[in-house]
């Protein structure tokens, strides 16, 4: 088991609500129209301040266009510092700060330009996009309303919406919003994207799968469209059309790291061992401190049981991230199977201080932290996965198996009793529960839990027999069917 099974990249979170749509590109403002023949005479910068600002607007456009974020930041501050009246240069100023994921300053200077033309639509789906992006969803929602009141036909603050209701769990409002974006437009690219989002959050795969592929048929230069339905195929099962689109990702996109991460990801759980490690390296190349990235080539090295190199690429992730999940569970689990206890318990409740979610690493630790005498802490981890897979009936034996060691007798039995009910047909777990009951001193709830078995589960039914002889049963159809096991065994 590799630890980064649902840690990284194979879910459509929040992440991939951020390619937004506003109808307006970057704008530099009324710059003055040479195409009448005239040429543009030499100005002095110090005798017209309006034509220098104009001049810095026109660079930070063209810096923002080229990818140079500061600089264009820069050149724009210089122009609102000449003319802070020009709506259209905060507009543009937001847009960069945007660029740069700097969304409560862009919010700031679209206000400022809300301030200078109070009902201009696409300023407005701009901050409702921003607003959502920084998670005030209710202030996002007003502001998209505002846009509907000004100009219902306005496409864009539909197709918005879709990610802001699915960002706060409202599903259906985020499906009416697609229709309603339909109706204005059957074939907008980032419509079917938004709401192929909200399917695959909600784990309808192959939804999200054949809204991204509509997108990809409608603009197939989509960011990261092919990656998107790469997701969807690893999660439906379909490995061989996610590895295509992998690669037909990693065609356009080389150097995106959140492709090859993820593509390196997808390998190993493929068991392509090798094609991840050279993956990972790849990234480390050109990004030598991505801590993921070193992290999964300790996964690597631990799975080649090259435990020294393992340990070192663990500890150098710790260096670069003390925040992200992983490392100090696998050094604990390590220095609990050499022996080192102190070790392995500091390091675990090291990790669990990071609020780690994944069911089978808290599992793990709980099950460490039995072995530890550590009995709250392992309480404390199979509570947590029963919040997370409430029908992990093993989840609840582990839980039932802890709450008797603490002495809550009672509450033990009734997890063992629900453990059973959710996976009657798991004998192994039956009768691992049997066993419970019997050091609690539950007889009669062990031979009524093994009573659940089938003929053909002997060793089973045999234990269920001694009990029957030994303690005797009340229950009727019980008594039945411990008569037809006695003549069984008889005629052996």
């Amino acid at each position: 088991m590799f630890f980064l099974s649902a840690q990284f990249g194979t879910e459509a979170g929040p992440d991939l609500c951020r390619i937004l749509r506003w109808a307006k590109h970057f704008s530099y403002g009324d710059i003055m129209n040479f195409d009448n023949g005239f040429e543009p005479f030499e100005q002095d910068d110090q005798t017209n301040p309006w034509s220098s600002a104009e001049q810095k607007a026109m660079k930070a456009f063209a810096l923002y266009e080229d990818g140079q974020m500061n600089e264009a930041l820069v050149a724009m501050n210089e122009a609102l510092e000449i003319n802070p009246a020009n709506d259209r240069w905060h507009f543009n100023k937001a847009l960069t700060l945007d660029a740069m994921n700097r969304f409560d300053e862009a919010i700031t200077e679209l206000k400022l330009a809300l301030e200078l033309n109070p009902n201009d639509i696409e300023t407005l789906n701009c901050l409702a996009v921003d607003y959502t992006r920084s998670g005030q969803y209710d202030i996002a929602l007003d502001a998209f309303e505002q846009i509907e009141k000004l100009d219902p036909n306005f496409e864009p603050c539909y197709c918005n919406r879709i990610i802001t209701y699915t960002e706060m769990g409202h599903y259906e409002l985020a499906e009416q919003m697609f229709y309603l974006a339909q109706q204005l437009n059957e074939n907008c690219p980032l419509c079917f994207y938004n709401i192929g989002n909200m399917f695959f959050i909600r784990g309808n795969y192959e939804k999200a799968a054949w809204c991204w592929k509509r997108t990809a048929s409608l603009e197939p230069s989509h960011p990261q469209i092919n990656y998107r339905i790469a997701q969807a195929c690893w999660n439906t099962g379909d490995k061989d059309m996610a590895r295509r689109h992998f690669i037909e990702e990693l065609k356009t996109n080389p150097g995106d790291i959140d492709v090859v991460f993820d593509f390196g990801i997808f390998l190993l759980h493929s068991g392509n061992i090798s094609a991840a490690a050279e993956k990972f390296n790849r990234i480390l190349e050109t990004s030598p401190d991505f801590a993921p990235a070193v992290f999964c080539m300790g996964e690597i090295e631990l799975n080649r049981q090259n435990f020294p190199t393992a340990e070192h690429y663990y500890r150098r992730t710790m260096d670069l991230d003390d925040r992200l999940a992983g490392p100090r569970f696998r050094l604990g689990q390590m220095a609990f199977a050499m022996g080192n206890k102190a070790d392995a318990f500091n390091l675990l409740c090291r990790e669990l201080e990071l609020d780690i979610d994944q069911p089978e690493v808290l599992t793990s630790i709980g099950l460490i932290m039995m072995k530890l005498s550590q009995v709250d802490y392992a309480t404390h981890c199979f509570l947590k996965v029963s919040e997370i897979d409430p029908t992990n009936g093993a989840n609840y034996l582990h839980l039932a198996e802890a709450l008797a060691l603490r002495g809550e007798d009672e509450d033990s039995q009734q997890f063992l009793d629900y453990a059973v009910e959710l996976e009657p047909e798991n004998f192994a777990l039956v009768k691992q529960a049997a066993k419970i009951s019997l050091r609690l001193g539950n007889l009669k709830n062990a031979a009524l839990i093994l009573s659940q078995c089938p003929d053909d589960k002997q060793d089973l039914s045999f234990m269920m027999l001694q009990l029957a002889i030994r303690f005797g049963l009340l229950r009727d159809e019980i008594k039945q069917r411990f008569s037809y096991l006695l003549k069984r065994f008889r005629r052996r």
